[in-house]
């Protein structure tokens, strides 16, 4: 297992200053993962989420959402969100601004990016993907579907993986066929996996502790949706080297 280094920095989208939480393996990267949290913003999970990427060989980049660091009262994570959604424009370029931080601080190139989002983060990835950033691949972990602003033909650069559970009460089955065939008119090469039985924020084992119904922990999507993701990223960024004695 690779040492790990890990950083924490601002940068800015005009005059919004935002937070970074970067870990990187000593030896020279496979590729850089941009990791998009909840609309809870950034928290523990999504570091220790960055330190175990790292730990596999890549530069991980937790980005910040509204500069407010974490946000514990839900109602004031959708008040901000919802301000944040309602210029769909403004609303990738917060994000332009974090994959332009993980480029300089990780010295890769397009190719060898993905970004990969939770929930709210999931959403976010998606309007990457159809804002036409350049980068191998976007993953989206129970994230929301629709879009204000469809792709268009030709738009998608990145490869699109979608983990879904079946039963989201927040992505309907009306959203996900809306969503596939937008996938379909812009010719994206999209692979979604739905899980059965599954709800929102499967991810996360703190889900089990929230008064919601419509999130829920479960182990196995968990599992399977993290496999599915290290498998792309061993397609396109080659399989972990093992350190030569």
């Amino acid at each position: 297992m690779s040492s790990i280094e890990v950083t924490t920095f601002t940068y800015r989208h005009g005059d919004v200053e935002l937070a970074g939480y970067m870990a990187q393996p000593s030896r020279y990267p496979r590729a850089a993962i941009l990791i998009v949290p909840t609309i809870a913003g950034p928290n523990q999970i999504m570091f220790d989420r960055a330190k175990w990427l790292a730990s596999i060989g890549y530069s991980a980049m937790v980005c910040d959402i509204y500069g407010k660091g974490e946000i514990t009262d839900m109602q004031e994570g959708r008040r901000l969100a919802g301000e944040l959604r309602a210029d769909p424009e403004y609303y990738r370029e917060r994000f332009r601004c974090a994959l332009d931080e993980l480029r300089v601080r990780s010295k890769l190139a397009n190719h060898r990016l993905a970004a990969i989002g939770y929930c709210m983060g999931g959403e976010i990835v998606l309007e990457m993907a159809r804002g036409g950033e350049d980068l191998a691949l976007v993953v989206s972990f129970h994230g929301l579907l629709a879009t204000p602003l469809p792709a268009k033909r030709g738009t998608i650069i990145p490869r699109v993986l979608v983990c879904h559970g079946r039963a989201d009460p927040l992505v309907p089955p009306k959203q996900v066929r809306a969503f596939l065939e937008e996938m379909d008119i812009a010719g994206a090469n999209c692979h979604m996996h739905i899980y059965s039985g599954v709800v929102h924020g499967f991810t996360d084992p703190a889900s089990n502790s929230k008064p919601l119904d419509a999130v829920s922990y479960d182990a196995s999507a968990d599992r399977q949706s993290k496999a599915a993701m290290l498998s792309m990223f061993d397609e396109l960024f080659g399989p972990e080297k093992t350190p030569a004695n």
